[in-house]
């Protein structure tokens, strides 16, 4: 079994990093998630805004208020295309960490399965070393009861 120490600090190395993607990718996906809602939740307000001061601007007339209001909902546009922007790129993000993560899983199994074969092969080399000593053991019985009851002439 010692044979399997480097592949056991191996497996556990492999862990370790997958642990880590994992942190990353839950982490990451959780700064898109809020990003998005972020822009979601700006667009709602520029649209509230929009039909609420629509409406007033239309009915008063105020050239100073109409041009108010107009830059207010261009500042906010902007504001939701960089919102946005920073929603696309926590995305792209969140999907790299995760297809990162899923790499990681991928390499744990690896050396998980590459374990499972030495084990076994270590297996298999006892069964079959212990086999080839009970079929020795039992010829050698087997030659002592034939020249115990004199069927092996002695030359």
């Amino acid at each position: 079994m010692n044979d399997l120490q480097p592949l056991l600090a191996l497996l556990e190395q492999t862990e370790g990093e997958r642990d880590q993607a994992l942190v990353r990718s839950e982490r990451l996906a959780a700064a898109q998630r809020s990003a998005q809602a972020q822009a979601e939740q700006l667009v709602a307000y520029r649209r509230d805004y929009e039909q609420r001061w629509g409406e007033h601007f239309g009915r008063e007339g105020k050239i100073e208020l109409v041009r108010c209001y107009q830059g207010f909902v261009e500042r906010l546009s902007q504001a939701i295309a960089q919102q946005t922007q920073t929603a696309q790129q926590a995305l792209t993000q969140a999907e790299s960490a995760a297809t990162a993560l899923r790499e990681h899983e991928i390499r744990v199994a690896s050396v998980r399965k590459l374990i499972q074969r030495r084990v076994q092969q270590v297996q298999q080399d006892m069964n079959q070393r212990d086999q080839k000593q009970t079929d020795e053991f039992a010829s050698r019985a087997a030659w002592r009861r034939l020249s115990a009851f004199g069927f092996l002439s002695a030359g």
